[in-house]
């Protein structure tokens, strides 16, 4: 099996009893497992609520709501100014912040678990940390992260490809 980079896990205060951050990095290093990134990448994660990912969306994207999952990457994309990043040998590809309290509630709407829905929203905004976005085919956005929803294993998660479709 090919290693995958580092994640580093962060859970607010008022969220750290309702996430497991262990299966968390798991879901994460599942994305860099598949896509391939090797060992050598490195980015956070980051579960917080509504009042921090508004301001963050406001701040960066000009949309004055919450959102459910936000990513900033550190790599140079299209039009972007690459960040300087030190030299550690590490590819540090950015931060993906998560709104529980919106997972929460489109958990909720598609009736099923927290766990399933932070999982899809782990994985769409690392998949978005790796280049992947809406602009071109959105299918081929979803069939990756179709693909890697269906290798991630949760006790409590019965089918992750229903709520894709």
């Amino acid at each position: 099996m090919v290693r995958s980079g580092q994640v580093s896990v962060q859970v607010d205060k008022s969220f750290r009893s309702l996430v497991d951050k262990v299966w968390l990095g798991r879901v994460a290093r599942t994305v860099l497992t598949v896509e391939q990134t090797g060992p050598g990448v490195e980015l956070s994660l980051t579960v917080s609520g509504d009042r921090v990912v508004h301001s963050l969306n406001r701040d960066y994207r000009g949309k004055d709501a919450t959102t459910d999952v936000l990513s900033f990457a550190l790599t140079a994309q299209k039009g972007r100014v690459k960040f300087v990043l030190p030299p550690d040998g590490l590819r540090h590809l950015g931060e993906v912040v998560v709104s529980y309290p919106q997972a929460a509630r489109q958990a909720r709407e598609r009736s099923h678990s927290v766990e399933h829905e932070l999982a899809i929203l782990v994985v769409h905004g690392i998949l978005h940390l790796l280049g992947y976005d809406h602009e071109g085919p959105v299918t081929d956005m979803r069939d990756k992260e179709q693909a890697i929803l269906n290798s991630i294993a949760y006790p409590s998660m019965p089918s992750l490809t229903e709520d894709l479709k």
